[in-house]
């Protein structure tokens, strides 16, 4: 049987510098592969995920993705949706002379997403998109803090600082949100599978995302980590949708005022590939109202496979 040809384009999201950020693979003519050939592609790429752009439902509408990690589907993710709404920037202006900037209409499966894209001629841009569904508490049977802690590698003590104490967020995907001490406990953090099921539950989406105050760089606000071993992931160098869901964790321990609050993300420095993911909330009689997650792209490489 003949093999047909399509196109991929390789990116680094949440960095303005190649090499850093979070790989992400997307193929943006995908119409006509099957789920079990996106699933293949994706295992392939090992990328904590791959996209795969197809024609809208909506015609007003700029494309619709599907995202798969190596082990399934998502609904939603935020590094790919940065990451997409530059690219497709980058293929709608081929021949950039000067900044431009566009909106793209993506449609997922946790509903319409509207990003705001800016793209320069030297292949990087940078993408913000309002989160469809608002940061909610997520039901899940944690383990104690002793089996917590031990499913990281680390001691009772590492977990929690000031009020926070671990709880599970979602914005679509849920993420148990888990606050360490400081920079040393995070830096010792590792899974340790044989207590994971136990602290984080034996479902796919029993995901840990690390979180600290004490930062590498002064304009941070946290500091991060994700383990998503459910996800065929062990470690993600940066986490749109883990950012979009701590949202939820800075309400509930934080208590902003009201008005728009601006947090600076940093992940991923312990893989050697820093990420900085930014976070916008706007806040109304003590409720979370809206959320915005973005950050720059670099465009690597682009290739063909051969299906």
């Amino acid at each position: 049987m003949a093999k047909s040809e399509r196109s991929y384009f390789i990116l680094d999201v949440f960095t303005d510098e190649a090499f850093a950020g979070n790989q992400l693979a997307v193929l943006p003519d995908a119409d006509g592969l099957s789920d079990e050939q996106m699933q293949t592609i994706a295992r392939e790429f090992n990328f904590s995920e791959t996209v795969f752009v197809c024609k809208p439902e909506n015609a007003a509408h700029s494309a619709s993705l599907r995202i798969f990690t190596p082990a399934y589907e998502l609904p939603f993710a935020g590094h790919p949706t940065v990451g997409t709404a530059v690219l497709l920037g980058f293929l709608r202006f081929p021949d950039l002379e000067g900044n431009q900037n566009c909106v793209m209409l993506l449609e997922e499966k946790v509903g319409r997403i509207r990003a705001k894209v800016k793209i320069k001629p030297n292949r990087v841009g940078k993408a913000v998109f309002e989160v469809p569904k608002l940061s909610k508490p997520f039901t899940i049977q944690l383990g104690s803090k002793d089996e917590i802690a031990a499913a990281l590698g680390l001691h009772i003590r590492d977990i929690g600082f000031e009020n926070h104490v671990p709880t599970a967020y979602s914005t679509g995907v849920p993420f148990v949100m888990v606050p360490v001490r400081n920079l040393d406990a995070m830096r010792r953090a590792r899974p340790v599978m044989a207590s994971w099921n136990t602290a984080f539950g034996s479902h796919e989406h029993n995901d840990a995302y690390l979180y600290t105050r004490e930062t590498l760089r002064h304009s941070s606000s946290f500091h991060a980590r994700m383990f998503a071993p459910g996800m065929g992931i062990v470690e993600d160098p940066a986490t749109g949708s883990a950012a979009a869901a701590f949202a939820g964790v800075i309400c509930q321990f934080d208590k902003p005022g009201q008005g728009s609050h601006r947090f600076s993300l940093e992940q991923g420095f312990e893989m050697g590939r820093p990420s900085i993911i930014e976070l916008e909330i706007e806040v109304s009689d003590g409720r979370l109202t809206n959320e915005y997650v973005g950050g720059s792209v670099v465009l690597v490489s682009e290739g063909k496979l051969y299906i």
